[in-house]
């Protein structure tokens, strides 16, 4: 054997030993990726119910929202109609009630100060009798 026979002969010794090494982790990467798709394959299989029951809450919540879009759309008219109501009451009994407000505080007012000038009169004429007596 020649020296350049014995070095490809090493050469050829280390390749398969390199091989040897790169399958190892070739062969746990290739089995990695079996439970890797098989993982993939059960999620998506347990995924279909996932779905289809959140598709059926969307729908049932859709519904729902609907009845509160009627709900809300009559407290509106309701509203209206209450806004409406009170501008008739006020226009038709707002006046009249104001005016009748303001008589009966000036009457109020009236009757106080005609009470009070009569306190003040008699408190005088007191003052007077008591002065005269002495």
């Amino acid at each position: 054997m020649s020296a350049g026979q014995i070095a490809a002969l090493i050469a050829a010794g280390a390749f398969v030993v390199l091989v040897g090494l790169l399958a190892v982790p070739l062969i746990k990467l290739g089995r990695t990726l079996d439970e890797a798709t098989s993982a993939i394959r059960k999620a998506s299989k347990d995924a279909d119910p996932l779905f289809s029951g959140a598709n059926t809450t969307v729908t049932q919540v859709n519904t729902q929202l609907e009845r509160l879009d009627g709900i809300t759309a009559n407290a509106q008219a309701v509203t209206g109609n209450v806004s409406a109501l009170t501008s008739l009451f006020t226009a038709t009994l707002g006046g009249p009630l104001v005016r009748l407000a303001a008589l009966s505080y000036g009457v109020s007012k009236a009757i106080r100060r005609r009470s009070k000038s009569r306190k003040d009169e008699e408190s005088r004429r007191r003052e007077r009798r008591k002065a005269g007596k002495r």
